[in-house]
């Protein structure tokens, strides 16, 4: 996972806030336009259905997400802990309380169940084993039920689909200082059957000891920099990034070593470490300069003989079709850059004294046009790849990340690559929207990241809809999700895009000045919240069953501005509504209908009877006593039941009145039958 410190820019930008009481300016749905683009057969429409926001400026305050019920999970890094999210009502989130254990949360996941597990780093020591937190996601406040070491750096937690296991990836960075490197792994910790805590005997840690020493597969990057331990280089060399599971296997992002391991479960060792291989820029075109020329950048995408890109995956995915699994990444690529050591440097530089780039030669001679500041001058690569010893020159260069997202069988085969799409299309919508291609994520100026990785496919996330399966793509640093039917992995379709953020506001420059002015935390909140979603790192799936709309939906953590956003799949087919259920018979009587007396013998003639309505269906009482029935009257204020003495007079007074009450019995019992009938 990418660590990206603030960057206060120099450039000038209008502040957005005067220095008055904070106002609300909550980027909720229709506070801004989202940028939005869709094929013409799109099966649904992303649109922004609700945002939970923190004011929290470029400290991780929300990153990996997790949805359980009607409960968002999030890493809030500011925090150190996971903020627990009320979604049932999507338009009006609030926090329920937030859980935290003894380090540093960096990733959490739930089990259907209900049993969640964080990701805790070693809050005083990053290098020293790390932790695995166990609590209860559907708990009315914080409970959390135990916790069992793991190894360096667990960075990333993942739980099997069988619920089985809790598949942890320890990232084992090196010290800030470069002063030691721990052992990269993968933490595989059986879980309990019900929603608790496992025991310490339940973790195993699978290493790489295995593959020191062996030959490697083409396209994986062995140790390189500074080698602390040089019995174990490449153990404290690769670095587990992201997890996913298939069956009984996890695949393991390996993201600065460009390669996936592939861990068995039930041994909890890792099998195979295969690489990715290289994106031949002479083929696949990108724009790699921000200075095209100087001042006033102009998008060009074009192919460059001789420079590949490394894919190097953040997110890792996967899914089945016809019964065979695949692998999807998100190719964002990363450097190593600890203490004195760094890895990266521009092409220009490359061999230039005054730069002092550590142990690099010049480019050779056939690829040397391409150090102009127009051409590839501006791009950073690699300083361990490419060089030839022979001829004491680069004849190859290799650019971080692919700017792309692949699709992988579990072998290692490449079975699609997006290549250019992702910078075509934001190339397209940067004419016809206020989008600014590859801006950054706290700038909006123009090419600012085409000298590094591009919108930097950061994660992704996969769902079904109607039977077709989608992968849901973050770009980090342009802050916007693009959406691929991959129901066919060999020819994925893209299908809509979407930015949740506005693109007038350089945030960096305005929260500077801001600060500089003695803004208030809530003023500085307010602008944080009033330019959308920007940075997005981690996402989730929500099936339109688990929805609480049941509307399907994604939901995206956004790291930059702290803001935790719902997109519904308008459009998409809906959970099926529950069936309403019968209600039950009350318990109070029904008031029966007023009988009418029969006419007597008495000569007196008897007025006519007014004729009683028939009943309506009432739900099924059981009546105690048969009530006394109304006399006939046009006078709706009188009092049914009580009969009138003109009335007993004019029908044979006593008598009637009898006859009348004996009907009224007899009409209550067979109503009573008809009810007991029915029953029955």
């Amino acid at each position: 996972m990418s660590r990206i410190p603030r960057i206060l820019l120099a450039s000038g930008a209008a502040c957005a806030l005067a220095l008055s009481p904070a106002v609300a300016l909550a980027a909720q749905p229709g506070d801004i336009t989202p940028i939005y683009d869709a094929s013409d057969d799109a099966p649904f429409d992303l649109t922004v259905t609700g945002t939970f926001e923190t004011g929290i400026y470029d400290e991780g305050a929300s990153e990996i997400v997790q949805a359980h019920g009607d409960r968002l999970f999030s890493i809030n890094a500011a925090a150190g802990s996971v903020s627990v999210i009320d979604m049932s009502d999507p338009t009006a989130m609030t926090e329920l309380f937030q859980i935290s254990g003894s380090g540093v949360a960096n990733s959490v996941a739930v089990r259907e169940d209900g049993l969640g597990v964080v990701a805790l780093e070693n809050a005083d020591d990053k290098t020293a084993p790390g932790s695995l937190l166990f609590f209860d996601a559907d708990a009315d406040e914080p409970v959390t039920l135990g916790e069992v070491q793991v190894g360096s750096l667990p960075d990333m937690v993942t739980v099997s689909p069988d619920g089985a296991y809790a598949v942890v990836a320890n990232e084992g960075e090196p010290a800030d200082d470069f002063s030691s490197d721990p052992e990269g792994s993968v933490g595989v910790v059986a879980l309990p059957a019900d929603v608790a805590a496992p025991l310490q005997e339940d973790v195993r840690i699978a290493d790489f000891h295995a593959f020191e020493g062996v030959e490697l597969d083409e396209g994986l990057r062995d140790a390189f920099g500074p080698i602390l331990n040089g019995e174990l280089p490449r153990s404290t060399n690769w670095e587990p990034e992201y997890v996913t599971i298939a069956g009984d296997t996890a695949y393991v992002a390996l993201q600065e070593a460009n390669g996936i391991a592939t861990v068995d479960l039930e041994t909890a060792t890792v099998t195979d470490v295969w690489g990715l291989g290289f994106t031949d820029r002479g083929e696949v075109p990108l724009d790699p300069s921000d200075r095209d020329p100087e001042d006033t950048p102009e998008i060009r995408i074009e192919t460059y003989d001789g420079l590949y890109g490394m894919p190097m995956p953040d997110g890792i995915s996967s899914y089945e079709v016809g019964g065979e699994a695949y692998l999807v990444t998100a190719n964002e690529g990363d450097a190593r850059e600890w203490g004195d050591y760094v890895e990266p440097a521009r092409v220009k530089h490359l061999g230039d004294p005054e730069e002092d780039v550590p142990g690099a030669g010049p480019v050779c001679e056939e690829i040397e046009a391409h150090t102009a500041d127009d051409a590839l001058g501006r791009l950073e690569v690699s300083t361990e790849m490419g060089f030839d010893e022979d001829r004491g020159c680069y004849s190859e260069l290799y650019a971080y990340g692919a700017r792309s997202f692949s699709i992988y069988t579990t072998s290692g085969e490449l079975v699609f690559d997006s290549g250019a799409e992702f910078e075509e299309l934001t190339a397209r919508l940067s004419e016809t929207t206020d989008l600014v291609f590859n801006s950054g994520h706290d700038d909006n100026e123009a090419e600012n990241r085409s000298d590094a990785k591009g919108v930097e496919p950061e994660n992704l996330t996969i769902g079904e809809v109607d039977g077709r399966t989608y992968a849901f793509i973050g770009f980090e640093r342009l802050s916007g999700v693009v959406a691929y039917d991959i129901s066919d992995p060999a020819a994925p379709a893209y299908v809509e895009f979407i930015s949740n953020r506005e693109f007038d506001t350089n945030l960096g420059d305005a929260y500077e000045e801001l600060e500089e002015q003695g803004a208030s935390e809530e003023q500085l909140a307010a602008l944080v919240n009033s330019v959308g979603d920007l940075g997005p790192e981690g996402l989730d799936f929500i099936a339109a069953d688990a929805s609480p709309t049941g509307i399907p939906m994604i939901v995206v953590g956004n790291e930059v501005t702290g803001t935790t956003t719902l997109y519904a799949l308008d459009g998409a087919p809906t959970a099926e509504p529950e069936p309403t259920p019968t209600p039950e018979p009350t318990t109070e009587p029904t008031e029966p209908p007023a009988p009418q007396p029969e006419p007597t013998a008495d000569p007196t003639p008897a007025p006519e009877p007014t004729e009683a309505p028939e009943p309506e269906p009432t739900a099924d009482p059981e009546p105690t006593t048969a009530p006394a029935p109304p006399a006939p009257s046009e006078d709706p204020s009188e009092t049914p039941g009580a009969p009138d003495d003109d009335d007993l007079a004019a029908t044979g007074g006593n008598v009637a009145w009898g006859l009348g009450l004996a009907a009224a019995a007899l009409i209550a019992i067979g109503i009573t039958l008809r009810i007991r009938t029915r029953r029955a």
